[in-house]
């Protein structure tokens, strides 16, 4: 991930109501959760929760998939992980382990990160 898709993602983060949106979605895994669910377990009116989706899906953090009638809301782990490396890019060298969630397994596996190279 580059600083140009981490600053809307961490922007989108930024605020209460979606940061909980993200973790209760994480919390599904890739099973996802349609927008009632979402609205009923953190007691949020449909049109806030629209809003605040409408936010995580064009920073790319979530992503919408149609089951018959329903939409389904999951984490686009791809993205996720992405943030937790570039925010760790720096971290202790070479030596560093990032963390990276495999949601198959409903686990946090540690990979080594690797190191980009760094501009002139």
């Amino acid at each position: 991930m580059e600083s140009n898709d981490a600053v809307p993602a961490l922007a989108a983060l930024a605020q209460e109501h979606r940061l909980a949106v993200f973790r209760l979605l994480v919390q599904a895994g890739l099973e996802g959760l349609p927008p009632g669910q979402i609205a009923e377990r953190l007691k949020l009116v449909p049109p806030t929760l629209s809003f605040h989706l409408a936010q995580l899906k064009h920073a790319g953090l979530v992503q919408v998939r149609r089951d018959g009638r329903s939409l389904i809301y999951t984490v686009n782990y791809d993205a996720m992980n992405g943030l937790m490396a570039f925010l760790t890019d720096n971290c202790c060298g070479a030596a560093c382990v990032v963390p990276v969630c495999e949601p198959q397994s409903a686990t946090i596996v540690r990979r080594r990160a690797t190191p980009r190279a760094r501009p002139s």
